[in-house]
């Protein structure tokens, strides 16, 4: 006991621990680190193998339609409802229009378990981590957000739609297939459960939950040892020595590589847990100050003044534009939520756009009436912990400033994907000396 609370002691404690959970979890995390390495640039990998979907040419002096007009062409060619419109900045991008089919559900009414055959990786992610909640809890399949309806990729200037979310190509195919990787480890498309009654989609989320806590432990014991016992060795863990032996070569990029992307891996492994497992979100929200327990009452949403018989006004998509970029005075791609009825408000999402643009959103909701701003809900004006609360999907995956730090932790993914390997290596290193 005495030997283990001297530095050394507790040193030689973390390099053990260090050793075991990487062994343990190595080719797991290499798994998942690589799906989510490609994955970083799943966006921009879509849209770069289908061009034609998401940019348009326009003519010289060529003018948008109306955003009414471009509603109409669409709710008619597809026979379904349009529920938003994301209208970009750039004048050489298609707008998207979300359309609900009919035979959608709408708010509040009980929705099946169908995530199994459900299109595109976003309503995937939502209906595999809404399982896994069902199965941990036992109880029965509550009822479920809206249907999110399919996107269309629409030409501004023509109203011709160029495609939709719901395409298949070999592209999105191996996106999805990644993405399964990353989330489930493929266990999804297996459909006979390999564990009893617990469905193999859960079974993949608790087996990726629990690596990536393994992962993170070895993240937070490896910085620890990286700490030499003398402030002068620190140059020694901050660079490679090219011209030594491999197995030299090896440890360097291991322990420097490690450290120069520490940081974003703790970010990485510390928010992964809570697609896998409810008390890990539950957790992480009570440490923020942000959770808020099953049932409880959600804050309301402020609703439109319904006027007076003939004393109401019609106003166009363009007054709401108008309105929202008076208030959030800044250049950005702009989400219009239209109303549902007579008494819901317009909701407008706002975000900026740049290569160090923030990704967070600002949101606004304006009377439909009057165009008046009902209430702003500003990411900046918020507390931190509600800001950090809001945006642990994005600390996951990168999103956080732009392509910026899309770049940066596609870097630090590519080397969470070496470490299992170098690490492996100088354990083999090792037990050859022993």
């Amino acid at each position: 006991m005495k030997k283990f609370l001297t530095w050394s002691g507790f040193r030689k404690f973390l390099n053990d621990v260090h050793l075991w959970v990487g062994l343990s979890s190595g080719l797991l995390v290499l798994l998942i680190c690589l799906s989510g390495t490609i994955y970083v640039f799943n966006t921009e990998i879509r849209e770069f193998s289908r061009p034609e979907m998401y940019h348009v040419s326009p003519s010289t002096n060529a003018k948008r339609l109306a955003a009414e007009k471009l509603i109409a062409m669409v709710s008619q060619e597809t026979g379904g409802k349009v529920v938003s419109i994301k209208i970009p900045s750039d004048p050489e991008r298609s707008y998207v229009l979300t359309v609900r089919k009919p035979e959608e559900s709408r708010p509040g009414e009980n929705k099946e378990a169908k995530s199994k055959g459900r299109a595109g990786e976003t309503s995937k992610e939502n209906s595999g981590k809404r399982s896994g909640e069902k199965a941990e809890k036992g109880g029965s399949e509550k009822p479920g957000p809206p249907a999110r309806g399919i996107q269309y990729m629409v030409d501004p200037y023509t109203g011709q739609i160029l495609g939709n979310s719901n395409e298949k190509t070999a592209i999105t195919e191996f996106m999805q297939l990644m993405f399964s990787l990353h989330r489930w480890l493929l266990l999804d498309r297996i459909e006979e459960p390999l564990f009893g009654e617990l469905p193999n989609r859960t079974l993949g989320s608790y087996i990726s939950g629990t690596a990536t806590i393994l992962f993170t432990l070895g993240v937070i014991t490896g910085m620890v040892i990286w700490f030499p016992r003398k402030i002068r060795s620190w140059k020694n863990g901050l660079k490679i020595k090219w011209d030594g032996n491999w197995k030299r070569v090896n440890h360097d990029l291991h322990n420097s590589l490690g450290f120069y992307s520490c940081i974003l891996l703790f970010l990485m492994g510390i928010t992964g847990p809570q697609w896998s497992f409810s008390w890990y979100r539950e957790g992480l929200r009570k440490t923020l100050g942000t959770y808020q327990p099953e049932g409880a009452p959600k804050p309301e949403t402020p609703h439109s003044i319904i006027q007076g018989t003939g004393s109401a006004k019609t106003l166009f998509i363009g007054d709401f534009i108008s309105a929202a970029n008076k208030t959030l005075n800044y250049h950005g791609d702009l989400t219009i939520a239209l109303a549902a009825d007579s008494a819901e408000a317009i909701v407008v999402n706002k975000v900026k756009t740049g290569f160090f643009a923030p990704v967070a959103s600002d949101k606004i909701y304006l009377d439909q009436y009057t165009a008046s701003v009902l209430q702003s809900d500003i990411f900046s004006a918020k507390p931190l912990n509600e800001r950090i609360s809001a945006s642990i999907k994005a600390l996951h995956v990168g999103d956080v400033y732009g392509s910026f730090s899309k770049i940066l932790y596609f870097l630090a993914c590519l080397i969470a994907t070496s470490l299992p390997v170098t690490g492996t290596l100088i354990w083999l290193n090792k037990m050859k000396k022993g």
